[in-house]
């Protein structure tokens, strides 16, 4: 590590800010001991506001049906090999029922974008998660849907929305999506979740086809500037019914780095160690949490279709992974020095 390296860590650490061009630098010169150094400074920022403690969220996949076509993803639109599913609102309650008496008290609903869920059949269905479960929080991760749509499901009782912009690149957008799909909408959408009070999350890939460091560096200056409540980054992992299908995997060393740097960059930001992080490497989880990370997110979704939401080669859905096996997740979070809690686990960003 170069004594400008280090200086530029400390920096971010100090001031919460670089240039595009010092992320840049920063990234380009990574190496084991800046990589160490940096995850050192990030603990520590994440210890001093939220202490030993590590969040979880049930995830509960609800449909893997989607409209969309991106070209990474295993569940898009154009691949006739995916075996669809969708969840009937009556088992997504008995996923959430199960999650609470587990220990869960915050749920993530996720899925492809399925129209099916209209606005009406998800404002019953988070209605009806906070009036039996009023201590618990409700995060969507339901891609892009209308301003009125995101207003109706906030007033329905949803804290927070996940809605990963992927890349903070227009241009590299468009070479990982079909062209119905813009980085300028997904822009908008995001901007909309922040003004409608929502707990806003955005994310992108590391090592997705075509990325730059300096794609990566501009990734680093909008996480900085649009300031999210949460942020999830993990490893581009191919998926074998894709047109990305021979695509090499994103390392699992530099998303722990730009881990670190995001927990830098904002030291109150949820972060979690992301599913592709554990997929890729058995202790990908734990090498998230000693980079940054805060958050982990157990699967809570009906074991039949577990198997069905792959959205890229591998997908870990059971062990550690499984919410079920809490037990198991709680030892190994342990054996690091860190304690699952029983909490909502809301973000304490400045704003939220």
């Amino acid at each position: 590590m170069t004594n400008e390296t280090k200086q530029l860590i400390e920096k971010l650490a100090d001031n919460h800010s670089l240039t595009q061009k010092e992320y840049v630098q920063l990234i380009q010169n990574r190496d084991n001991k800046s990589q160490t150094f940096a995850a050192k400074l990030a603990r520590q920022a994440a210890d001093e506001v939220y202490g030993k403690t590590i969040f979880i969220r049930g995830l509960i996949e609800i449909s893997n049906i989607c409209k969309n076509d991106c070209l990474y993803c295993g569940i898009r639109r154009g691949n006739k090999e995916c075996n669809r599913y969708r969840l009937a609102p009556e088992q997504i309650l008995d996923c959430v029922n199960q999650g609470y008496e587990i220990g869960f008290r915050s749920f993530v609903l996720q899925g492809g974008e399925d129209g099916w869920f209209t606005d009406e059949v998800l404002c019953l269905l988070i209605q009806k998660i906070k009036t039996d479960h009023p201590d618990c929080a409700v995060t969507l991760s339901l891609g892009e849907r209308s301003r009125k749509s995101y207003q109706k499901l906030r007033d329905a009782g949803a804290d927070r929305y996940l809605l990963r912009h992927e890349t903070a690149d227009s241009t590299h957008y468009s070479q990982l999506h079909p062209d119905e799909m813009s980085w300028e909408h997904r822009i908008h959408c995001l901007k909309e979740l922040k003004q409608l009070n929502y707990q806003a999350g955005c994310g992108f890939m590391v090592g997705s086809p075509y990325q730059t460091v300096e794609h990566l560096a501009k990734d680093l200056k909008f996480i900085e500037e649009f300031s999210p409540a949460m942020c999830g980054i993990g490893p581009f992992i191919p998926h074998t019914d894709t047109p990305f299908r021979d695509k090499a995997a994103g390392s699992v060393e530099l998303t722990c780095f730009l881990l670190s740097l995001v927990r830098l960059i904002h030291p109150k930001l949820l972060l979690p160690a992301t599913t592709a992080l554990g997929s890729i490497d058995p202790q990908g989880r734990e090498k998230g949490i000693l980079s940054g990370a805060n958050v982990v997110m157990p699967n809570l979704s009906p074991v039949a279709v577990r198997e069905k939401y792959m959205l890229y080669n591998n997908k870990l859905s059971s062990g550690a992974e499984a919410a079920q096996n809490l037990k198991e997740l709680k030892q190994r979070m342990a054996s690091i020095g860190y304690e699952i809690v029983v909490d909502r686990g809301d973000s304490k960003q400045q704003g939220d």
